[in-house]
């Protein structure tokens, strides 16, 4: 958590919420965020790549999120490339 934009009572008050949250419920909450990274990380490369695919977006995000190296490893170089 930033500091700068955060009063400390509100960040002890956010710490002590996040310490009592059953372990499933933090669960979700990890998954959520990060599809909802993923839902914007594709919405920019549909805006940087208009005429992709809906398949080519997914092997453009999965490139950037794995690492070109992993991705490599896993998919090969990407179709059109």
């Amino acid at each position: 958590m930033n500091e700068k934009d955060t009063s400390p009572d509100a960040q002890r008050v956010l710490v002590d919420i996040y310490r009592k949250m059953p372990a499933n419920i933090k669960i979700r909450r990890i998954f959520e965020a990060y599809q909802t990274g993923k839902i914007l990380a594709m919405a920019g490369l549909r805006e940087s790549h208009p005429q992709a695919s809906e398949k080519q977006i997914w092997y453009l995000w999965a490139k950037q999120h794995l690492g070109e190296k992993l991705f490599n490893e896993v998919y090969g170089a990407l179709p059109d490339e």
